[in-house]
């Protein structure tokens, strides 16, 4: 039993079609970056992962790509709508497939190409996982990560943090560059590239997606409000409340 997945499954079922929806999740440059890096491939992948895959827009994009790509979640109302997205774009080489990033069902070296887009932060225990990502993942395989980024400076961090976890229960945290370089690393992982755009969440929308009960945004509101100024500056926090933390990629090759 995993009490966090659960927690985090009965979050997002309800909001599976909130998230397919999201302009933040349905586009964006990350996305272009992500298809071109797998397109530069000197042999196309011929199965790609894609881990915490919720409404599938990575695995949508990479479909072209690859010969395969499976959608994996622990949220199987995300699946179906991966499902239903799949079958309307005519990606025929897309599977969905339900679990634990913690432990996942494959045999070793099963993926050329294992890949996440805004899940990692929900990830419990991500060390394990990413040992998980390396043993699943074949000789000369490639990693591609892409996530909001934590803040180096410790006050800007504890600021994003918070107003995360208020505004979702099921976050666990936001992974800096140093931790990211640390945890590649740890896997054997050789970074080859890294790239961050800013990425502006709209208050009033980001608070709606994760149906975020009223106390707990008016919590968050409060917090923006009474920031630091270095806050304000390095989160770009605007008079509604929105504010622009930054998206990281990681594209990294295990030997």
């Amino acid at each position: 039993m995993n009490p966090h997945l659960d927690a985090v499954q009965a979050r997002f079922d309800p909001r599976a079609r909130a998230y397919l929806e999201s302009a933040v999740h349905a586009q964006g440059a990350d996305l272009l970056c992500a298809r071109e890096l797998v397109a530069a491939l000197p042999r196309r992948p011929a199965r790609a992962l894609d881990l915490g895959c919720g409404a599938g827009h990575l695995a949508y994009a990479l479909a072209g790509d690859v010969d395969s790509v499976l959608a994996f979640d622990a949220s199987t109302a995300m699946l179906e709508v991966v499902r239903e997205s799949a079958a309307q774009r005519q990606l025929h080489n897309l599977q969905v497939q339900a679990g634990d990033v913690h432990r996942l069902p494959f045999d070793d070296a099963a993926f050329e190409l294992v890949a996440t887009r805004y899940s990692a932060h929900h990830w419990s225990d991500l060390e394990r996982a990413m040992r998980e990502v390396r043993r699943v993942l074949r000789p000369g395989g490639h990693l591609l990560v892409i996530d909001l980024e934590g803040p180096a400076e410790a006050l800007v961090d504890t600021h994003l943090q918070c107003i995360e976890l208020l505004r979702d229960p099921s976050h666990v945290r936001n992974r800096s560059r140093t931790e990211w370089l640390a945890l590649l690393r740890g896997i054997g992982a050789e970074a080859l590239h890294e790239q961050r755009w800013p990425t502006r969440l709209q208050f009033d929308t980001w608070t709606q997606r994760m149906q975020t009960p009223q106390p707990m945004v008016q919590a968050i509101r409060a917090l923006l409000r009474q920031a630091p100024a270095e806050v304000h500056a390095a989160l770009r926090i605007e008079p509604d409340g929105s504010f622009t933390p930054s998206t990281v990629l990681w594209w990294a090759r295990c030997p």
